[in-house]
């Protein structure tokens, strides 16, 4: 009986969750974006003739560069109002800014780095302005260091054992990964980005056993998942991995890793993987 009551809470709270964000997540795991894929994502925000787009560009080295690139692009399907918003050069205070933020229906944040991004937003009205329009209906869409950000337990890449950057990471022990705080659009989701390019399974393993009652998804370059509530349905060229729920998760007395068993899945264009928002 208090299992079942645990279940009940869990599944309402839950359902109270997905009842407060509207909007969707259009999260792009890297890589070359083709039109196609960003036609999906102009028809998943659901566009008016009035509407209007804001780039977020923080997480980019060359931001004015990287913002060119991504408006001629989008100019190109839809020719509308994009606004490219770096706060990193401007008052993250600025209530006429923040306003416009969060009456965007859909916000785009750029790749590169996804801590650059996090010093510049964390704890400041940009975050509020963006869970603002998420909540009001809004597409929250972002590639690369812009979809590691989705995340509330944010990778940053480092491994706390090996100071060497790799793009994986060649070992599994215990508190290896770093995270830090990222948006926490989804509380219970760990996005890593160009996944099968960079052949991060070790690195999302890590991120799922240092937090096992959450659902780790690696998503490949060119490739997305749109998050609709606890569904997300995969659009792109190349495949998302999904993996949870390891059973018997231990630690060697030499901080090895170790589980018996997880869920394992590849999914593709088309699919629909159960998440947790």
């Amino acid at each position: 009986m208090k299992r079942i009551f645990l279940s009940l809470i869990f599944i309402a709270n839950a359902f109270i969750s997905n009842a407060q964000n509207k909007g969707s997540l259009f999260i792009i795991g890297g890589g070359n974006r083709s039109d196609a894929l960003m036609q999906k994502m102009l028809q998943t925000a659901k566009l008016s003739p009035t509407d209007y787009i804001i780039v977020l560009p923080m997480s980019s080295e060359a931001p004015d560069a990287g913002f060119d690139f991504l408006a001629k692009q989008i100019i190109k399907l839809d020719n509308r109002v994009i606004r490219n918003f770096n706060f990193a050069k401007h008052d993250v205070n600025d209530k006429a800014w923040t306003d416009s933020l969060a009456n965007a229906k859909l916000i785009y944040i750029l790749g590169g780095d996804q801590s650059r991004f996090m010093n510049v937003v964390l704890n400041t009205p940009v975050y509020d302005a963006i869970h603002k329009a998420y909540k009001n209906g809004s597409t929250i869409a972002g590639t690369s260091a812009g979809a590691a950000v989705m995340s509330k337990y944010m990778i940053t890449g480092k491994q706390l054992l090996d100071t060497v950057y790799k793009e994986t990471f060649n070992k599994l022990w215990d508190k290896n990964i770093e995270f830090s705080k990222g948006l926490g659009l989804l509380e219970n989701t760990i996005i890593d980005q160009h996944f099968l390019k960079r052949n991060r399974y070790n690195r999302l393993i890590s991120a799922l056993a240092a937090n096992p009652s959450m659902v780790g998804i690696g998503i490949d370059e060119s490739t997305a998942i749109i998050v609709n509530g606890n569904k997300a349905t995969v659009a792109g060229e190349s495949q998302v991995i999904r993996i949870a729920n390891p059973q018997n998760l231990k630690y060697t007395d030499s901080g090895l890793l170790k589980f018996s068993k997880a869920e394992f899945g590849i999914f593709t264009d088309g699919d629909v993987i159960d998440i947790k928002p």
